[in-house]
């Protein structure tokens, strides 16, 4: 196969069409090696909120797990289901959302009994106040642009009092390269430069976007959509996990936060 030109790395703005286009064709085409990749650290049925490894079954961060038995669960950005399929194994009734259909394809490769939905998280395809809880592990929100209009939407489908609980890329790793080693431990980038990192093509079209938030931005998108915000974990790197993935690595775990997961309830007002 010719394989065509690699993709420029840049800094620039892009609007919601252009990052969902980008990646929805991405992760189309990258789903079977991402799967072949991680797919042995995720499993086919845990519940891993990041790199660290950190287990939803020793963090419980979604509450009790005997609340989780007969719930309705939304998991958004679920790839190959694997959250949603633990969430099934503890009497949950999840369904698992994600905006790439070759992801959900290898969820349908793995089995279970599970609805699968393709669908843009900015626009949920469901009735408002249909869930008890939705979660999101590493899925969506790092790649689109109105993260604020997905708190909203999340609000709208969340029954009061239910939880909304995510994962994104810790913050401040966006003032630094996204190397493993030694080189990745010096800050370049400013922290608060909020301008996408996009990958394009020759003609400047993007195939690969990610928006960076600050966490008083992330606060902030929060409180603003109707959200109780009542914690904010940090997953420590654990001496047992020398993988290494992307930028993330035992080296830089053990020095910089890697994850940030917000835990945050719907207040009960209108």
């Amino acid at each position: 196969m010719i394989q065509g030109p690699e993709p420029e790395a840049t800094r620039r703005d892009a609007d919601s069409t252009e990052s969902s286009r980008a990646n929805r064709g991405w992760w189309d085409g990258n789903a079977d090696d991402y799967q072949v990749e991680h797919g042995h650290f995720l499993g086919d049925d845990r519940f891993v909120w990041g790199p660290e490894g950190l287990d939803e079954e020793d963090a419980g961060l979604l509450g009790p797990v005997e609340l989780l038995k007969g719930a309705a669960v939304l998991e958004i950005g679920a790839g190959a289901a694997q959250c949603s399929r633990w969430l099934a194994g503890q009497g949950a009734h999840p369904v698992a959302l994600d905006l790439s259909h070759r992801q959900l394809r290898h969820a349908h490769r793995i089995g279970g009994d599970i609805p699968l939905v393709q669908a843009d998280a900015g626009a949920l395809p469901f009735a408002g106040e249909s869930f008890d809880l939705v979660c999101s592990a590493y899925g969506a929100l790092p790649f689109i642009a109105d993260t604020a209009g997905v708190m909203r939407e999340v609000r709208r489908v969340l029954r009061p009092g239910g939880r909304w609980v995510f994962s994104v890329t810790h913050p401040v790793r966006w003032a630094f390269p996204d190397e493993p080693g030694p080189e990745g431990l010096t800050a370049t980038s400013s922290y608060f430069d909020r301008t996408p990192y996009v990958e394009q093509d020759e003609e400047g079209q993007a195939v690969y976007v990610e928006h960076h938030r600050t966490l008083g931005d992330r606060v902030r998108e929060i409180v603003a959509a109707g959200f109780r915000l009542v914690d904010l974990v940090e997953p420590e790197w654990p001496e047992w996990n020398i993988q290494e993935w992307g930028g993330w690595s035992p080296l830089r775990g053990g020095l910089l936060p890697g994850t940030a997961i917000f835990v945050c309830v719907r207040d009960s007002g209108a």
